[in-house]
């Protein structure tokens, strides 16, 4: 990418003359055939990014519990008012006229297919794809300081696009594809869709069918029940309002505007669950709090800032919501963990497999000072300064460790996961597909050996001998591309099983997730010895404090 730089600067010259360039992209369409065709950015919404003020102010977020509605055909979303209230639907018959209906009844919205007046190009010029938001926010980053604009996007993966209102037409995203083809850069492609049918929303209220791409959904109480499947049981109840809206992908999603207290009682028992202790349910809602507001930023590229799953943080609604969780976030209202008058980078996992990670094991970018490798034990269980786990000795004697750890006994904290070659193989060439890369030619792992490790026992590169030669994969990628491992802390074992030949290989190792920062289970055992959840979140991010939220602390100082 070092020679991107200059090459943009001349790109960007380009588009200083849109009616020239519009004029050449035209007659480069009518090359590709004789229909007629209206290009339009993908996805492209003119809507505004709502503010760190606005949100410190109302403590108001917008979560997309549905991101991808009509995404299939038989999409269907059934919206209910609770028992003796109504809904009001707005919605706009124009553009500057709105109608607003009030209705007792379900609404059942689905989605049908409408054909186009005229054929769309839609198009996106895609330079990564990505296991991970953190990871895609790192390469963003890269292409920022060549001089190249872009957008994150989370169509399934999350990819990094070239930023469609700048790369606007054709012409120019294919110049800028070649410029960045030339600096040798092999995983940036174009993906082009030809459109003549488009899915639209479609409802039923009062009788009268109604199809509009925008829908406002509220109800007095502020609590309205969400159901998207046949099943009345599976319907989840949620606070605040609701707006379905188009996304940048051609199709909608449904989001729920929801304070941000009400958003932490809704994460808490179905991050750490109901049957936890005290101490550790309000260290996870100030993390969940915390992790929240340094976060709005993720889905900006369709004016939303959170999803509702791993992806972010689970949140299903108040469907689950218990004494005990409701009682950690009210005692623990407004507070956050902060480094330096600044949001943390609050993440947390499941099982560390007892060792926590740097942010550098796992994704690129800075570190942060507060997320490092400790050892998750309360005991001498194992002196990490002496005995480094980038050593593949010591790391298999800490493997084989089971017992004085806070994990010790969880279902993860230890494990082991075997595979055959051809499910390594076929597993690795998904995974090269889907990022368009042109190593995924090959037709057999041949082996596979661990090249280093990070002083947390982490595999920061793993490589991979094929049919047609060598390929490195680095950090998460690793997950990403084989099903069997469900962290990086592990080692490799190959099995015969009674051939001449490597049949396959043991993955063996410990926790669940990435591993940097907070661990649930470990907070668990943790809290069962009484610490309070202040020593609890000092212990797994040492050096930050707990704070209210005000006016001087900032809410997250990168791009």
């Amino acid at each position: 990418m070092d020679k991107i730089h200059l090459r943009n600067k001349q790109l960007k010259n380009y588009t200083q003359s849109s009616t020239e360039l519009q004029c050449k992209a035209s007659m480069k369409m009518r090359a590709w055939g004789s229909f007629s065709i209206t290009i339009i950015a993908f996805g492209l919404l003119g809507l505004t990014f709502t503010s760190r003020f606005t949100v410190r102010n109302e403590t108001l977020l917008k979560v997309g519990i549905i991101q991808r509605f009509g995404q299939l055909s038989t999409s269907k979303l059934q919206i209910a008012p609770l028992h003796g209230d109504r809904l009001e639907l707005k919605f706009f018959l124009s553009k500057n006229i709105q109608q607003t209906l009030l209705t007792s009844k379900p609404v059942q919205i689905e989605t049908v297919i409408k054909n186009l007046p005229q054929i769309q190009l839609r198009e996106v010029l895609i330079l990564g794809n990505f296991r991970t938001y953190e990871t895609a926010a790192d390469d963003a980053q890269k292409w920022r300081s060549q001089g190249i604009e872009v957008e994150i996007a989370q169509p399934e993966r999350w990819q990094v696009w070239a930023k469609r209102e700048v790369y606007s037409t054709p012409l120019i995203r294919r110049l800028l594809l070649h410029n960045i083809e030339n600096s040798g850069y092999r995983e940036a492609y174009l993906d082009t869709k030809i459109w003549r049918q488009a899915p639209q929303l479609s409802w039923i209220v009062n009788g009268n069918r109604h199809n509009n791409n925008y829908l406002e959904i509220s109800d007095s109480r502020n609590l309205v029940r969400v159901n998207q499947s046949e099943n009345p049981n599976n319907a989840r109840t949620y606070a605040g309002r609701m707006k379905l809206q188009p996304n940048a992908y051609g199709t909608y999603t449904l989001i729920n505007e929801v304070p941000l207290e009400t958003y932490v009682r809704g994460v808490l028992p179905y991050e750490i669950g109901t049957d936890t202790p005290k101490a550790a349910l309000e260290a996870q809602a100030i993390i969940a709090r915390t992790y929240a507001l340094r976060n709005l930023r993720r889905f900006a590229i369709d004016n939303y800032q959170l999803c509702a799953d791993t992806h972010c943080q689970v949140y299903y609604g108040l469907n689950g919501v218990a004494s005990n969780t409701d009682q950690a976030s009210a005692s623990t209202k407004g507070m956050v963990l902060t480094y330096n008058q600044e949001l943390v980078d609050a993440l947390y996992s499941s099982t560390t497999g007892g060792v926590t990670a740097a942010f550098s094991d796992i994704w690129n970018g800075a570190d942060r000072p507060y997320l490092r490798p400790i050892v998750d034990t309360t005991t001498n269980t194992w002196n990490l300064s002496a005995r480094n786990l980038a050593d593949a000795h010591n790391f298999q004697q800490f493997i084989d460790l089971q017992q004085g750890f806070n994990e010790s006994g969880g279902n993860f904290f230890r494990w082991r996961k075997e595979s055959s070659i051809q499910d390594i193989t076929k597993d690795l060439q998904k995974f090269l597909e889907v990022k368009k890369s042109p190593d995924a030619k090959f037709k057999t792992v041949e082996k596979l050996s661990i090249v280093k490790r990070s002083s947390s026992g982490r595999i920061l590169e793993l490589a991979i001998k094929t049919d047609t030669g060598f390929l490195i994969l680095h950090k998460d990628e690793i997950r990403s591309a084989f099903a069997a491992p469900v962290s990086t802390l592990f080692y490799l074992q190959p099995l015969n099983r009674g051939q001449s030949h490597v049949w396959g290989y043991a993955f063996i190792g410990g926790g669940f997730g990435h591993g940097v920062g907070l661990s649930q289970i470990g907070a668990q055992s943790l809290a069962r010895l009484g610490w309070s959840s202040s020593q609890i979140l000092q212990f797994y991010y040492p050096g930050t404090r707990i704070q209210k939220l005000s006016q001087e602390i900032k809410f997250f100082s990168g791009d």
